[in-house]
């Protein structure tokens, strides 16, 4: 296994450079991408043809901000280039989409996750032959949806995420324990029909994660251009040189003409 090069940490004037995300493989969040995209927007179209439309509150807006944001983060994807001409806004492109995906994706759709499935564990259409069906309680169960937060957040806390490199640590952690109180406070008034302070929790949901997503994009650039400013050349790869390798097959072969030395009597 080959070792990776490991990135510089002092720069030209002596200070520490900044601290950039790992190199990920856009192939992977190209993929995650057409998921985003497709998935949301299919539950989205089963909401609306099997739930109640009193019922629906905002998780048909928030299934489709998923998957419009998809559309966005795989724009950020597509720009990402190391190679010649390269800026600091294409060499953060992957890293944007990423952050795109993260909060204005992943987020908006575990928000709807819950209150999707009350819609569809109650709905008139799927329990048409069996209309006493709809007034068995589920109980906790209905819960279940809901724990797709909790590895979303450790995703988040644990560093693999794209925000713990652009916000200080503090307030990581504060973005992160918002999201989860606001994804249960939108469950809630869901559940009791309070459609209106739904609204109001979800939109500051979102307000929050767009906000991060402006500023964390913004940073990542400002990162990248101060780390290519100050950060010492790479070494160029070792390269042969064509005239010392003729040389040596020329002695290799000259070698080998060469008569063998007569034994000793």
């Amino acid at each position: 296994m080959s070792k990776a090069a490991s990135r510089a940490t002092i720069g030209l004037n002596g200070q520490p450079l900044p601290i950039l995300p790992p190199d990920r493989d856009a192939r992977v969040w190209a993929r995650l991408v057409r998921v985003m995209f497709y998935t949301p927007g299919f539950m989205a179209i089963l909401l609306i043809k099997t739930g109640e439309p009193a019922g629906f509150g905002i998780s048909v807006e928030l299934l489709m901000l998923a998957s419009a944001s998809a559309i966005v983060a795989g724009m950020f994807i597509g720009t990402q280039s190391t190679a010649g001409g390269a800026t600091a806004s294409s060499r953060v492109g992957n890293w944007s989409g990423a952050l795109v995906l993260e909060l204005l994706s992943a987020v908006p759709f575990l928000t709807a996750l819950p209150s999707l499935f009350h819609e569809l564990a109650t709905s008139n259409l799927l329990h048409a032959a069996a209309p006493t069906a709809i007034d068995t309680s589920l109980g906790a169960s209905e819960l279940l949806p809901l724990v797709a937060v909790l590895p979303f957040v450790l995703y988040q806390l644990s560093g693999f995420g794209t925000m713990s490199y652009v916000l200080p640590r503090a307030v990581d952690w504060v973005v992160n324990m918002a999201i989860v109180l606001l994804i249960v406070v939108s469950y809630y008034f869901n559940r009791t029909s309070d459609f209106a302070n739904e609204r109001h929790a979800v939109g500051l949901l979102v307000i929050i994660m767009a906000l991060t997503v402006i500023y964390g994009v913004l940073k990542l650039r400002t990162l990248q251009a101060a780390y290519d400013l100050n950060a010492p050349p790479e070494p160029e790869p070792k390269k042969k040189d064509k005239k010392d390798k003729k040389d040596k097959k020329h002695k290799h072969e000259h070698d080998d003409d060469a008569p063998e030395a007569a034994p000793a009597s």
